[in-house]
């Protein structure tokens, strides 16, 4: 699966903690095999993020993304949950 990073996602990546940067890489690839798997918990987002789904890098941090195709995903933000609004 291609991932595009938007300029927010890639912002935020930059300011996390390499801890966090390596845990989100490994659950990056994860992702690639499969979206759903169920370490990731995925889960469609509401309210105004309507459309939009988000998976665990660990237990605060999140990644939101979109599916652009059933090929590409676009990963909008990455962070605690202050991302969510």
């Amino acid at each position: 699966m291609d991932i595009e990073y938007s300029p927010e996602f890639i912002k935020c990546f930059k300011k996390l903690p390499k801890k966090i940067k390596l845990k989100a890489v490994e659950k990056e690839k994860v992702f690639r095999k499969n979206y759903l798997d169920s370490i990731l918990k995925t889960h469609k987002l509401h309210g105004k993020l309507s459309g939009k789904l988000a998976f665990s890098v660990d237990a605060k941090i999140r990644i939101i993304f979109s599916l652009v195709s059933p090929s590409m995903v676009r990963f909008h933000s990455i962070g605690g949950h202050d991302i969510y609004k």
